[in-house]
């Protein structure tokens, strides 16, 4: 636990100052950290062995997080039929030794990371968006912390032990109940809405997607046998055991257009 504090801190003195930059700085970083989460999902099935769809898989990523202006397809839809077209192509030239299922991993973990950080890019970008971001992390924080402490204190029904042993129904409740009361005496200080309500409600969906987002990692991670996604930051993990959340809940707040 000791190792796990040490390095949040670090985490969040080191990343937390990128958040406050805005423009093609900020968007550099993005696409850096998202390309090595993308990476650690490409390991985990021992993909990184196959350079060249590794290369595309990149260059499809980055095209998913292009901002709209630069997008020179007329929808990411062909974009995404392109580099199917290429993947599948390739199959075809390898005999399959890089196979279908191969390519839709690829694919599918392109998507799942790229436009996750995409959301989290535009919500930087919309007015007030330092707020917005804020607001989720700090949503997403307060439901990971709630579910560990009223986990332990109350926790009696396991909510999904194949996947993840140690998550109880009483902890994920706690979660959200915590995330509630931060995001109002968020609220308080930031505008983050005109109405409370609506924030309130948000937040109760928004943390029960970080949560889902914390268990859909877990789930991949016990398919594949691996402890973690990557060793960039010990005790924590890789990219991917941090940013899990985000990938959910930032698409989210966009999706039921309560950033816009």
């Amino acid at each position: 636990m000791k190792t796990r504090i040490i390095t949040a801190i670090i985490a969040i003195l080191i990343f937390f100052p990128f958040i406050f930059l805005s423009g093609l700085s900020f968007q550099i970083i993005m696409y850096i950290i998202a390309t090595i989460g993308f990476l650690e999902l490409l390991q985990m099935r021992h993909m990184t062995k196959y350079p060249i769809p590794t290369f595309l898989g990149v260059v499809f990523l980055w095209s998913l997080l292009f901002q709209d202006e630069y997008i020179f397809f007329s929808t990411r839809l062909e974009i995404l039929m392109f580099f199917v077209l290429l993947l599948l192509s390739y199959t075809v030239l390898v005999k399959n030794k890089f196979t279908f299922e191969d390519a839709g991993f690829l694919i599918l973990a392109a998507i799942y990371v790229g436009l996750g950080f995409y959301y989290f890019i535009q919500t930087r970008e919309v007015e007030n968006g330092l707020v917005y971001i804020f607001y989720a992390i700090l949503v997403i924080l307060s439901t990971d912390t709630g579910a560990y402490f009223f986990g332990r204190t109350f926790g009696k029904h396991k909510l999904w032990p194949q996947i993840s042993p140690n998550k109880t129904v009483e902890g994920a409740l706690g979660g959200i109940v915590v995330a509630c009361i931060v995001a109002v005496i968020f609220q308080y200080f930031y505008n983050v809405h005109d109405s409370l309500l609506l924030v309130i409600v948000v937040t109760i969906i928004a943390s029960i997607f970080a949560q889902i987002g914390d268990l859909v990692e877990s789930a991949i991670k016990r398919h594949y046998n691996v402890k973690d996604s990557g060793k960039l930051l010990p005790g924590h993990g890789g990219i991917l055991d941090r940013f899990d959340s985000w990938l959910f809940v930032f698409p989210l707040l966009h999706f039921i257009h309560f950033i816009s």
